[in-house]
């Protein structure tokens, strides 16, 4: 019976497919743009092989797109039509849960999956992706740690792993061995992007921006053929800049590299949800240091009231507002408002965290842009305590930490901007007085 690289059976019809199948998994883990491309051509040399149909489900309903859940949903339909070994149908397992809006089951699937096949790459990216965009960094760090003694340098994808151990790692605060397994990933592989993603926010959260800057720069030359993935690590750079005061820099990243509208990545999807978010919550930073950003916020406005509804990314919800706000769209954010009311009456555990952190974050972000500071604290303040939940690094979030503390110090609610300040100085180790969005409250405020 045929095997993937990990010595997993497939059900598949040659070798020949089954390698082109090791072909797709690759291009998933290591962030390539042409990951689909791969996915069509080894579906060309077995369309009945019912993980590469799986596949295909997964990759729309990662898209975090409404418009994308039809061909998940036909995609898992083909699938379950096909003979299949146990593994192979708890895929599937999950992709129903997945189109089902049922999350945890499907981190749930995936953990069963890898307790009884430790090695089954696809499954162990697919979770590690799904935890951390919902607030679960706990759960990445235990499945990598799991699964660990079971891999070696020998296997192909070991640097996946070690670049996800990384990432896991960082999001919970141990940077030392962050940093070693992720710098290990890229001495192997140094186009890896996720392990260099991992390395650059230890370096963010350390305050290592010279290092930083000198850690992405090296690493730009082996990025051609990725994904999304490229635009967020120049947004890294461009976080490292924005701590320096280097706004000009920041807006020639900005309009160079990750929002290029001429990049054929960008085109292929120019409202995925992670480049949006870089992009307006780099846009409200710049503004909140009195630099000018120009028409930029409209081409994403334009992009945020056609995707009204579409409430499957949490995390990307205030991002949306924040450039309806930004361009005036007060009808079009209320409508964003109402969206969101009436999809956390759900009782989903998605549609709890619709309810308790992205509407009182889009809610706050609102009121913020239109003056009423006092409102937008007392509608954040409830949810500071699981924010996390919308998904979203520690250097993410924070761009909805800094609104807080704006609206606070601007409504003279010092005990909130308190509050704030040692909140932030609690999790993140550079102090307040140290970071560029918190340094003017915390010298105002703490002593």
């Amino acid at each position: 019976m045929p095997q993937d690289a990990q010595g997993n059976a497939l059900t598949i019809a040659s070798d020949e497919a089954a390698r082109a199948y090791d072909h797709v998994v690759e291009g998933f883990v290591r962030q390539r743009f042409d990951a689909g491309a791969r996915l069509k051509a080894a579906l060309a040399l077995d369309p009945q092989a019912p993980l590469l149909q799986a596949m295909g489900g997964l990759f729309a309903a990662l898209a975090f797109d409404r418009g994308m859940m039809a061909r998940a949903e036909a995609a898992l339909a083909r699938a379950a039509a096909l003979p299949a070994n146990d593994r192979e149908r708890a895929h599937i397992a999950a992709l129903r849960a997945l189109t089902e809006g049922r999350v945890d089951a499907a981190l749930a699937i995936w953990e069963h999956i890898l307790a009884e096949h430790p090695r089954d790459l696809l499954a162990f990216r697919i979770h590690h992706f799904k935890a951390f965009w919902t607030g679960q960094p706990e759960r990445m760090l235990s499945v990598v740690e799991g699964v660990l003694p079971r891999w070696s340098e020998e296997l192909p994808g070991w640097g996946a792993i070690l670049a996800c151990r990384c990432f896991a790692n960082e999001e919970c605060g141990s940077y030392v061995v962050a940093e070693h397994a992720g710098r290990a990933a890229v001495a192997l592989d140094p186009g890896d992007l996720w392990a260099t993603h991992g390395v650059a926010h230890v370096l963010e959260m350390q305050g290592r921006r010279t290092e930083g800057l000198a850690w992405l720069s090296a690493g730009e030359p082996h990025w051609e053929g990725g994904n999304n993935l490229m635009h967020h690590l120049w947004w890294h750079q461009a976080m490292f800049h924005v701590e320096r005061g280097e706004f000009d820099a920041v807006l020639g990243l900005y309009d160079r590299r990750f929002r290029d509208h001429g990049s054929p990545v960008t085109q292929a999807i120019p409202d995925l949800y992670i480049d949006v978010q870089n992009a307006a919550s780099m846009l409200w930073r710049l503004q909140r240091q009195g630099v000018a950003v120009g028409d930029r916020w409209t081409e994403i406005a334009d992009k945020a009231e056609a995707r009204i509804g579409d409430t499957l990314s949490a995390f990307t919800q205030p991002h949306w507002m924040m450039a309806l706000a930004a361009t005036g769209r007060g009808a079009a954010a209320r409508r964003l408002v109402a969206a969101l009311e009436e999809a956390g009456r759900g009782n989903t555990p998605h549609a709890v965290i619709l309810r308790e952190a992205a509407l009182p974050a889009c809610v706050a972000v609102l009121a913020h842009a239109e003056g009423r500071h006092a409102e937008a604290v007392a509608a954040m303040r409830p949810a500071l305590g699981g924010m996390y939940r919308l998904g979203g690094s520690h250097a993410q979030q924070d761009v909805l930490e800094q609104l807080f503390l704006d609206a606070a110090m601007k409504a003279g609610l010092h005990d909130d901007a308190r509050l704030l300040l040692e909140r932030a100085a609690g999790r993140h180790p550079v102090p307040p007085e140290r970071r560029i969005g918190y340094a003017e409250a915390a010298r105002a405020l703490l002593n």
